[in-house]
């Protein structure tokens, strides 16, 4: 086994997740991350921790939506237990199909994500983290051979995060204590500007102490008010299992009142129609992670990518709200993502540019 699994395992339990000594863990493992399973649940044997492993499939989900009538339970009383129960729920994606659950009806997918409101909720009460580890399926949706996406994803992975901790926190700083951000992108159109005052930015250094929950990770996210303007998304993704390419969404009053994209428009507009909060952001989130240097067409990783903003359609999260403010509700959370690093982009904070061309203020070659 490549050593380089264990560390990631390492990582995973110790700086992202803090187990100890008999925490109750939940390890949902993805149908091609059977060898990372295996060193995680390793560590977490060395660490005390109690294990309950569960099995996620593509394939099983493809089954089960696709056969059921669309009536879905509320909220059923075993899952919810599962989760109201553990202390740190561990995911570990993998896929051996990228898109596996392509012909399943949009209106099954958005009617069990509806059902599973009190779930979500319950798990993400939990010191959750997800990371991913690299398959064949992986590599090829980023388009890279199998070798060169393993290099890439513990390049992303297994950095130093008290360092680039620190690094984020600056940027953290600036945003808590400002009122306005705004987005230009010259190119495309991109001009467009967000509410955030009183709003608390998180410094998503890959680990629950930081409020943060993904590995790899390298994000400042907070939650956006008052969206107004134009705002195009360049980099490809994809979408419920379809490929989405140059979207572009108006805003008005904090709605989204008018899109487009070159390829995937109606799995944007399968996401708008979920509910009324899929139509307002969630989230405002800056990558920061130079070890994500590409597009892979995996959000775990695209969003962290250094020099780009991405932006959520639907759930905030409430580490990032005034107490007693219950932020934008909805059952979706999609992200969408721009690339900054073009000429004549900024990123500005109260009328001040804390980034411009991909570069922030205290990098070297800021202009």
């Amino acid at each position: 086994m490549d050593p380089r699994v264990t560390e990631h395992a390492e990582t995973l339990v110790d700086w992202s997740a803090r187990i100890e000594r008999g925490d109750d863990v939940v390890l949902q493992v993805g149908e091609g991350a059977h060898d990372l399973a295996v060193a995680v649940a390793a560590v977490l044997g060395e660490r005390g921790a109690n294990l309950l492993a569960t099995y996620d499939s593509a394939e099983i989900r493809r089954a089960y939506l696709r056969a059921h009538d669309g009536d879905f339970d509320s909220d059923p009383a075993f899952e919810l237990a599962l989760y109201e129960r553990a202390d740190s729920v561990l995911a570990l994606g993998g896929s051996r199909n990228v898109a596996g659950t392509a012909d399943v009806p949009g209106e099954r997918r958005q009617a069990f994500s509806r059902a599973r409101e009190a779930i979500r909720e319950a798990r993400l009460d939990t010191d959750w983290v997800k990371t991913v580890h690299p398959t064949r399926a992986l590599a090829q949706r980023a388009d890279m051979a199998s070798a060169a996406y393993r290099d890439f994803v513990y390049g992303a992975v297994l950095r130093d995060w008290e360092t680039l901790a620190a690094e984020m926190g600056r940027l953290k700083d600036v945003l808590d204590a400002g009122s306005e951000v705004r987005l230009l992108k010259e190119g495309d159109g991109t001009d467009l500007t967000m509410g955030i005052e009183g709003r608390t930015a998180i410094n998503s250094a890959a680990s629950v102490a930081y409020d943060s929950h993904n590995l790899p990770s390298g994000e400042v996210f907070t939650a956006p008010t008052g969206t107004e303007g134009t705002v195009h998304f360049d980099v490809p993704m994809t979408i419920r299992g379809r490929t989405v390419r140059d979207v572009t969404l108006e805003f008005d009053d904090g709605e989204v009142v008018d899109w487009a994209a070159a390829a995937g428009e109606a799995a944007i507009a399968e996401v708008l129609d979920t509910d009324d909060g899929a139509r307002r952001l969630g989230e405002l989130g800056v990558g920061m992670n130079r070890g994500i240097d590409r597009p892979t067409d995996s959000i775990l990783f695209d969003e962290k990518m250094a020099g780009t903003v991405h932006l959520a359609l639907g759930r905030a999260y409430a580490d990032c709200l005034p107490e007693g403010e219950g932020g934008n509700r909805s059952a979706v959370h999609v992200d969408l993502i721009t690339d900054m690093r073009a000429a004549d982009t900024a990123l500005l904070v109260d009328g001040e540019p804390i980034q411009r061309d991909g570069l922030f203020r205290w990098e070297d070659g800021f202009e």
